[in-house]
Protein backbone atom coordinates (compact mmCIF):
# COMPACT_ATOMS: atom_id res chain seq x y z
CA UNK A 1 0.00 0.00 0.00
CA UNK A 2 1.24 3.45 -0.88
CA UNK A 3 1.91 6.05 1.81
CA UNK A 4 -0.98 8.58 1.88
CA UNK A 5 1.51 11.39 1.23
CA UNK A 6 3.46 9.67 -1.57
CA UNK A 7 2.57 12.43 -4.07
CA UNK A 8 4.04 15.12 -1.80
CA UNK A 9 7.72 15.30 -2.73
CA UNK A 10 8.77 18.70 -1.32
CA UNK A 11 8.53 20.23 2.14
CA UNK A 12 5.64 22.73 2.23
CA UNK A 13 7.63 25.01 4.59
CA UNK A 14 11.12 25.26 3.06
CA UNK A 15 10.62 23.57 -0.32
CA UNK A 16 13.41 21.05 0.23
CA UNK A 17 13.19 17.77 -1.71
CA UNK A 18 14.12 15.87 1.46
CA UNK A 19 10.51 15.24 2.52
CA UNK A 20 10.56 11.64 3.78
CA UNK A 21 8.17 9.20 5.44
CA UNK A 22 8.14 9.80 9.19
CA UNK A 23 5.48 7.22 10.12
CA UNK A 24 2.25 5.75 8.71
CA UNK A 25 0.48 9.13 8.69
CA UNK A 26 3.22 11.75 8.40
CA UNK A 27 6.21 12.97 6.44
CA UNK A 28 9.19 14.90 7.83
CA UNK A 29 11.56 17.36 6.21
CA UNK A 30 15.17 16.27 6.74
CA UNK A 31 16.32 19.87 6.23
CA UNK A 32 14.07 22.04 8.44
CA UNK A 33 12.50 19.33 10.64
CA UNK A 34 8.87 20.17 9.76
CA UNK A 35 6.49 17.21 10.25
CA UNK A 36 3.26 17.13 8.28
CA UNK A 37 0.54 14.82 9.62
CA UNK A 38 -2.02 13.52 7.17
CA UNK A 39 -5.21 13.28 9.24
CA UNK A 40 -8.56 12.08 7.91
CA UNK A 41 -10.93 14.68 6.54
CA UNK A 42 -14.35 14.81 8.20
CA UNK A 43 -17.39 14.00 6.07
CA UNK A 44 -21.07 13.68 6.93
CA UNK A 45 -23.63 11.12 5.74
CA UNK A 46 -27.41 11.52 6.01
CA UNK A 47 -29.61 8.49 6.59
CA UNK A 48 -32.92 10.18 5.75
CA UNK A 49 -36.08 8.22 6.48
CA UNK A 50 -39.71 9.17 6.09
CA UNK A 51 -42.44 8.45 8.62
CA UNK A 52 -43.14 5.09 6.99
CA UNK A 53 -39.50 4.03 7.41
CA UNK A 54 -38.39 4.31 3.79
CA UNK A 55 -34.82 5.46 3.07
CA UNK A 56 -34.00 8.34 0.72
CA UNK A 57 -31.38 6.93 -1.67
CA UNK A 58 -29.31 8.96 -4.12
CA UNK A 59 -27.68 7.97 -7.40
CA UNK A 60 -24.15 9.43 -7.75
CA UNK A 61 -23.81 11.94 -10.60
CA UNK A 62 -19.98 12.04 -10.60
CA UNK A 63 -16.93 9.87 -10.00
CA UNK A 64 -15.94 8.15 -7.87
CA UNK A 65 -18.58 5.45 -8.24
CA UNK A 66 -20.71 7.43 -10.72
CA UNK A 67 -24.10 5.81 -11.29
CA UNK A 68 -24.09 3.77 -8.08
CA UNK A 69 -26.31 4.30 -5.07
CA UNK A 70 -25.27 6.65 -2.28
CA UNK A 71 -26.62 8.57 0.68
CA UNK A 72 -26.69 12.38 0.76
CA UNK A 73 -23.66 13.98 2.38
CA UNK A 74 -20.19 15.31 1.78
CA UNK A 75 -17.12 16.98 3.22
CA UNK A 76 -17.22 19.39 6.14
CA UNK A 77 -15.89 22.88 5.42
CA UNK A 78 -13.45 24.85 7.55
CA UNK A 79 -15.30 26.63 10.36
CA UNK A 80 -18.40 24.42 10.17
CA UNK A 81 -19.65 22.01 12.78
CA UNK A 82 -20.54 18.52 11.55
CA UNK A 83 -24.22 19.39 12.06
CA UNK A 84 -23.90 22.57 9.98
CA UNK A 85 -22.17 20.56 7.25
CA UNK A 86 -24.94 17.97 7.37
CA UNK A 87 -27.65 20.64 7.00
CA UNK A 88 -25.76 22.32 4.12
CA UNK A 89 -25.03 19.08 2.25
CA UNK A 90 -28.59 17.73 2.62
CA UNK A 91 -30.02 21.06 1.40
CA UNK A 92 -27.56 21.22 -1.54
CA UNK A 93 -28.20 17.64 -2.67
CA UNK A 94 -31.90 17.14 -1.86
CA UNK A 95 -33.50 20.54 -1.24
CA UNK A 96 -34.60 19.32 2.19
CA UNK A 97 -34.28 21.66 5.18
CA UNK A 98 -33.50 19.52 8.21
CA UNK A 99 -34.44 20.55 11.73
CA UNK A 100 -32.89 17.79 13.78
CA UNK A 101 -30.54 14.88 13.31
CA UNK A 102 -29.29 12.12 15.55
CA UNK A 103 -25.63 11.07 15.41
CA UNK A 104 -25.29 7.31 14.92
CA UNK A 105 -21.70 6.18 14.27
CA UNK A 106 -18.59 6.75 12.14
CA UNK A 107 -16.81 4.80 9.41
CA UNK A 108 -13.35 5.42 7.92
CA UNK A 109 -13.13 5.67 4.15
CA UNK A 110 -10.72 6.36 1.32
CA UNK A 111 -12.29 8.68 -1.25
CA UNK A 112 -10.36 9.02 -4.50
CA UNK A 113 -10.58 12.56 -5.88
CA UNK A 114 -8.63 13.69 -8.96
CA UNK A 115 -6.32 10.70 -8.63
CA UNK A 116 -5.55 11.43 -4.97
CA UNK A 117 -6.71 9.21 -2.10
CA UNK A 118 -8.40 11.36 0.54
CA UNK A 119 -8.73 9.52 3.84
CA UNK A 120 -12.01 10.47 5.49
CA UNK A 121 -13.91 9.86 8.69
CA UNK A 122 -17.57 9.61 7.68
CA UNK A 123 -20.01 10.66 10.42
CA UNK A 124 -23.44 9.06 9.98
CA UNK A 125 -26.60 10.86 11.12
CA UNK A 126 -30.23 9.76 11.08
CA UNK A 127 -32.86 12.26 9.96
CA UNK A 128 -36.60 11.58 10.07
CA UNK A 129 -38.79 13.69 7.78
CA UNK A 130 -42.51 13.58 7.13
CA UNK A 131 -43.47 11.68 4.01
CA UNK A 132 -44.81 14.82 2.31
CA UNK A 133 -41.36 16.42 2.24
CA UNK A 134 -40.56 17.89 -1.13
CA UNK A 135 -37.14 16.96 -2.46
CA UNK A 136 -35.17 17.28 -5.67
CA UNK A 137 -31.80 16.00 -6.83
CA UNK A 138 -29.12 18.69 -7.08
CA UNK A 139 -25.35 19.13 -6.95
CA UNK A 140 -23.61 15.71 -6.87
CA UNK A 141 -26.86 13.73 -7.09
CA UNK A 142 -28.28 12.43 -10.39
CA UNK A 143 -31.56 11.23 -8.85
CA UNK A 144 -33.28 10.49 -5.54
CA UNK A 145 -35.84 7.85 -4.59
CA UNK A 146 -37.54 6.49 -1.49
CA UNK A 147 -36.79 2.79 -0.96
CA UNK A 148 -38.22 0.37 1.62
CA UNK A 149 -35.50 -0.70 4.06
CA UNK A 150 -36.08 -4.39 3.35
CA UNK A 151 -35.25 -3.71 -0.34
CA UNK A 152 -31.92 -2.02 0.46
CA UNK A 153 -28.90 -4.05 -0.72
CA UNK A 154 -25.59 -2.69 0.62
CA UNK A 155 -23.77 -4.06 -2.45
CA UNK A 156 -25.63 -1.52 -4.64
CA UNK A 157 -23.82 1.36 -2.92
CA UNK A 158 -20.60 2.44 -4.62
CA UNK A 159 -18.54 3.72 -1.70
CA UNK A 160 -17.20 1.20 0.81
CA UNK A 161 -17.94 3.32 3.89
CA UNK A 162 -21.56 3.76 2.78
CA UNK A 163 -21.91 0.00 2.24
CA UNK A 164 -20.52 -0.64 5.75
CA UNK A 165 -22.75 2.12 7.15
CA UNK A 166 -25.87 0.61 5.57
CA UNK A 167 -25.00 -2.80 7.06
CA UNK A 168 -24.37 -1.27 10.49
CA UNK A 169 -27.60 0.77 10.33
CA UNK A 170 -29.70 -2.25 9.35
CA UNK A 171 -28.20 -4.13 12.34
CA UNK A 172 -29.11 -1.20 14.61
CA UNK A 173 -32.69 -1.33 13.37
CA UNK A 174 -32.98 -5.01 14.22
CA UNK A 175 -32.24 -4.23 17.87
CA UNK A 176 -34.90 -1.54 18.22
Amino acid sequence: MKHPLEKFKFCPICGAPHFVVNNASSKRCELCGFIYYFNPRAAVVAIIRDETGRLLVACRAHEPAKGTLDLPGGFTECGETAEESLSREVLEETGIHIHSARYLFSEPNIYTYSGFDVHTMDLFYEIIVDSSTNFCSNDDVASLQWVDMDCINPDDFGLSSIRRGIIKYKKLLSYI
